[in-house]
């Protein structure tokens, strides 16, 4: 293989042969790795045009009346001319290269003389050997990559063979044949360089390929839409598109983009005149190409949203080219509704939807993963697209259980939770998830100063057999504050959840909270570490503020003062990457980096000088964040 630079480091032309059995999306990669280098790589072509005896309908010719002889002479010649055609740009990029060829002509002979895969290979050394030398100069000239359906040549050939509308006896054998010489040639390290393509998107085979290719040369881009989700909202007029796209923009980070845009930009930087002229498979690689050259610009992208949706076809086509990382969300509103909002009025809305409706904008919902209605109020809506933008953000775990008595709390609490368990997760449970949360939760209880912190999901529809339950079992709290948070799943998943339980949900996500009891099968969002920190802001603003109002009391309790001076600690560390769920602790560390006297930690709790000398300490460390005011 050559070295992509010369001896001065500066990059040298290079061909890159995309090699493959019938259907693995050569063709389609070449094309789609062309666009986007626009100037900077040509494609050489079809092989049939490096060689005048290539003929339209010679099938027959190749597998029957032909000789081999000639078959092979045309093959490699025509390999030969195009590996001497001189080409201008940094980068070319061919259809099939060498190893193909040997491969082609050892699963012609092999069909047409009925031979092994063994003897098939020998007899297609010895038909190549006049053009041996010449061959083993332009393979070496070549960087060679080869797309694989997998690894199982019968499995390989089944999936080539399913992309054909029909199949001869004869093709069917020569696909098989290709498959086994193929994948011999991998063996013996012909194709340095093999993708599995399996069930991935094009996108995602994409993706592999400049992986692999962007290290022989700086004109490659290194990536395709890595990483990056993209959410195309459908609908027809005034159905809430723009409303979406804006709420997703504002409260999820999306970048909102136009697909009118990404047409036309991929487009104009292609030299086509109207885009909307070509095939829906066509303007949908313009779509991607301009979304992966706007990523790329944007290399902090996660999230796109794009609107609107007006084509089923081209919208199929994003479908099979991004795969899971495509949602496709359609907006669907009565009629009278869209009316309604319509600023322009009913007519308006109609003409609209005609247009709309003759380019298939109304059976985009037929492809959608999500139909959201939307006749209904906003924060309905809102709700919907939280719970699509979180579903891949914070991926959804199974929690663990454990038994109460690994808690390490008193006998009499103990007793409490297993009496409460038992009454609420029987034949038909009134709860999917039970879960103490708080100093009970980190062997840290203390009797007579921790309270008794519990997390239930539930469905609402329990709530007035749990607060019976709850009645007859109040006495053996034994005057032990009981604090029972209740949420339903809809609102785990919408993150519709305070920032102190968002932080539940991420420690039992994480595996740092497990829970006593759940429900077979529940799974749960794990909310990201990132969302975690940044909703934790709101709880130290709302603590600093309840720490000066304890301040101004004449006597100030200090029980809750030492809890919300603990929780603005827990709140700074954690914008640190430190997680002390110990108030102690956190106390200590966060006075600790600061180079602060952490004396007051060991008596706050009981003595008043210590707990507002602490608080004072703590909300200073906390405003010293802040930008200074000059007078």
């Amino acid at each position: 293989m050559p070295s992509p630079y010369n001896s001065h480091t500066y990059p040298l032309p290079v061909s890159v042969a995309f090699s493959g059995p019938d259907n693995t999306g050569k063709t389609k990669q070449i094309g789609i790795l062309a666009r986007r280098m626009g100037p900077a790589a040509t494609s050489a072509g079809p092989l049939d045009h490096y060689d005048p005896r290539w003929a339209g309908g010679m099938a027959r010719w190749w597998f029957e009346t032909g000789p081999v002889e000639e078959v092979a002479d045309i093959l490699a010649t025509s390999y030969l001319a195009r590996s001497r055609h001189p080409f201008s740009a940094p980068v070319r990029l061919l259809d099939r290269g060498i190893p193909m060829l040997e491969a082609s002509v050892a699963a012609t002979v092999a069909v047409r003389e009925e031979l092994g895969a063994a003897q098939a290979a020998v007899r297609a050394c010895l038909l190549l050997a006049p053009y041996e030398n010449d061959l083993r100069a332009a393979e070496e000239s070549e960087y060679a990559l080869v797309l694989l359906h997998c690894d199982d040549p019968e499995e390989g050939t089944r999936r080539s063979l399913a992309h054909e509308a029909t199949v001869t006896e004869i093709y069917a054998a020569y696909q098989r044949h290709l498959h086994e010489q193929i994948n011999r040639l991998v063996d013996e390290g012909r194709f340095p360089m093999a993708i599995r393509i399996g069930n991935r998107p094009t996108v995602a085979v994409q993706d592999e390929v400049r992986r692999l290719l962007s290290p022989l040369h700086p004109d490659i881009p290194g990536r395709a839409l890595a990483g990056v989700h993209v959410t195309a909202l459908g609908g027809m007029s005034e159905s809430g598109k723009s409303t979406a796209g804006e709420y997703l923009r504002t409260q999820h980070g999306h970048a909102r983009l136009k697909i009118g845009y990404l047409v036309e930009d991929a487009a104009d930087r292609a030299g086509i005149r109207d885009p909307y002229r070509l095939a829906p498979v066509v303007r949908a690689e313009l779509i991607v190409d301009a979304l992966d050259r706007f990523c790329q610009a944007h290399h902090f992208l996660d999230s796109v949203t794009i609107e609107s949706l007006h084509d089923v076809d081209s919208t199929a086509e994003l479908a099979r080219m991004l795969g899971p990382q495509l949602t496709i969300a359609y907006l669907d509103a009565s009629e009278t509704t869209r009316t309604r909002r319509s600023t322009a009025g009913a007519q308006d809305v109609a003409d609209r939807d005609a247009v709309k409706s003759a380019r298939g904008a109304d059976k985009v919902a037929s492809l959608a993963h999500e139909v959201i209605g939307n006749d209904g109020p906003r924060l309905a809506l809102e709700r919907r697209l939280d719970r699509i933008a979180l579903d891949r953000r914070w991926p959804e775990h199974q929690p663990s259980t454990m038994p109460v008595n690994a808690l390490g709390l008193p006998v009499h609490l103990e007793s409490y939770l297993a009496e409460f368990l038992d009454r609420t997760t029987g034949l038909c449970p009134l709860i999917d998830l039970l879960a103490v949360t708080g100093s009970g939760a980190r062997g840290k209880y203390q009797h007579g100063w921790s309270d008794l912190d519990i997390l239930v999901i539930a469905d609402t529809s329990s709530l007035d057999e749990m607060r019976q339950i709850l009645a007859d079992l109040e006495a053996e709290l034994g005057g032990v504050k009981l604090g029972m948070t209740v949420l339903t799943r809809a609102e785990c998943r919408a993150g519709a959840v305070t920032s102190r339980l968002l932080h539940v949900l991420a420690f039992i996500g994480s595996g740092a909270l497990v829970p006593l009891w759940s429900t077979p099968g529940l799974t749960l969002p794990a909310p990201d570490a990132a969302t975690d920190v940044t909703a934790s802001l709101r709880d130290g603003i709302q603590a600093a503020v309840e720490i000066r109002r304890q301040l101004l009391k004449g006597t100030p309790d200090l029980r809750a003062l030492y809890k919300v001076t603990a929780l603005l600690a827990k709140i700074q560390l954690r914008f640190g990457g430190i997680e002390c769920p110990s108030d102690s602790d956190a106390l200590t560390v966060l006075l600790d980096a600061k180079r602060q006297d952490t004396s007051p930690v060991t008596t706050a709790r009981t003595e008043r000088p210590a707990a507002e000398a602490l608080a004072r300490l703590v909300l200073q460390t906390w405003l010293d964040t802040l930008p200074g005011e000059t007078r």
